[in-house]
This record gives C-alpha cells, structure tokens and sequence, in this order.
C-alpha cells in the first residue's frame, strides 16, 4: 500500500490463524487486516484529557491550599488584635474549623481511589487539632481508635467537620482551668451500620450549659448527622461525656452512605 505525502498514516492491525483442515502438507492461513487509526486517536485524545484534568485538577487543590492558609492566618491575626474575650473566642474557632477543613482537603487530594482510609484520615486530623488548640500535650491528650473502614470521599468530609466540632467543644468545656484528661475519637463498623464518638474524662456537661440554647457547633453536627442520614445520642460517661453518631441502616429504610473496606 502506497502513501501519498499529504495521506495520514494508518495504523493496521494484521492477525494471521492457521487452518487445520484440508490437505496438511499445504498450510492456509486467514489473515485479517484491521483498521485501529481511529480508536487510537480517540485513546490518545482520552489520555491527554486525563492528563490535563489531573493538571488542573492539582493546581485547583494547590490554590485551595494556600488560600485556606491564607484566611487561618488572618484570623489568628485578627485574633491577637480584638480586646474583647468573647470575640477572640469566636475567631480562634473559626482559625481551627479552618484548619480542619485543611487538613480534609490535604486527606482527600491524597486520595487517588476517591475512597478514604478512616483510621490515617481522623489521626491526622486530630493531630492538626491538638497542635492548634492543646497548649499541654502532657496535661490534655486526644487519641483516635478506628477499624479498617474506608468511605467516599463525601463521607468522609462530613465525618471530619463532626469530628472538629465534637473535639473543639471537648476541649473548650471538659476540662476548665488547669484540669487534665483525655479526648478520644473512635469509629467503629459492623457491616452496613456504624459509629462515630467522641469521648472525654472530664467535668461533664454543666446544667447550664444542657439547658442553653445549642451553639453553632451543636447545630454543624446534627445537620451534618442529618445529612448521614444518622442521630447524635450524647450521654454522661462517669466521668465526662460521649457524644455518638450512630448510623443504621434498618432504620434509614436500607440506605448505605458509608462504603466499608
């Protein structure tokens, strides 16, 4: 076959079978020529798309980043400035959901499957928690048990903010003045139905503070828990509080939003 200059080259695919019948001293052979020019432009085009996506895709993830570093930075800053305790408060809590929603972006850009391993995602996000808000490592510890579940990735950017909010609120109210303790974040799986809780050893829960009007914390987790399709059961532990999100699925009429390994 010849080609003209301005012909585009083809690729062909030659396949040649041996026949086993008729006289065997003469061989015969089928010999199929196929056309793949186009199905290998269209790979090479779906290849290239892929890996500018991924380009882009990483880029996106760098800018968020930064710009997530950015708005901590602003508000510890602002922090330092205002005179007014309440305020202060308010704005070290948005500097530490910020930061939690960090380290769920880091988690989740290193997720190459879209699933998300529980037990490295919520140790690191504890990890990023206590770095910011525990002074005494030695006086106050936060540690996290889980099994060998792993969610999509939506999942787990729903579990990760529960589990900032639960810990935040541990850390402002379980253990006043110089008083030590320990938080610790579990999960646990059996089959479809799982649980998410968050303990402390500390003072419990003040009557005035069950009575108050629930915070913008209490709020985050039940929408959240909600969006789970789970309840929150808070419960004295003798001493201090668990706080639970229990998910099961006989009573979301079969519903699995969690994908267990």
């Amino acid at each position: 076959m010849r080609w003209t200059s301005e012909a585009m080259p083809r690729r062909l695919v030659l396949n040649a079978q041996k026949l086993d019948y008729g006289d065997a001293e003469q061989v015969r052979l089928l010999l199929t020529i196929s056309d793949v020019t186009e199905a290998r432009i269209s790979e090479k085009l779906k290849d290239d798309l892929l890996r500018e996506k991924a380009i882009l895709l990483q880029e996106l993830q760098h800018r968020v980043a930064n710009s997530l570093q950015i708005i901590a930075s602003v508000l510890m800053q602002s922090a330092r400035r205002v005179q007014s305790e309440e305020t202060r408060g308010h704005l070290h809590d948005a500097h530490n959901r910020v930061m939690s929603i960090a380290t769920v972006q880091q988690q989740l850009a290193a997720s190459r499957l879209g699933d998300v391993e529980l037990r490295g995602y919520l140790t690191q996000l504890c990890q990023s928690l206590g770095a910011s808000m525990i002074h005494d490592h030695d006086q106050v510890s936060l540690a996290v048990t889980a099994d060998d579940s792993s969610v999509n990735a939506d999942i787990s950017v729903s579990l990760g903010l529960i589990v900032t909010e639960l810990v935040i609120n541990a850390l402002k109210h379980a253990f006043p003045g110089e008083r030590s303790g320990k938080i610790l974040v579990d999960y646990l799986s059996r089959g479809q139905d799982w649980t998410l809780s968050v303990s402390d050893d500390g003072v419990g829960t003040p009557q005035s503070l069950a009575d108050a009007k629930p915070g913008l914390g209490t709020s985050i987790v039940e929408a959240l828990a909600n969006q789970l399709k789970a309840t929150v059961d808070t419960a004295g532990a003798h001493p201090g509080t668990t706080v639970s999100i229990v998910h099961t699925v006989s009573d979301v009429g079969g519903v699995d939003p969690a994908k267990v390994a």
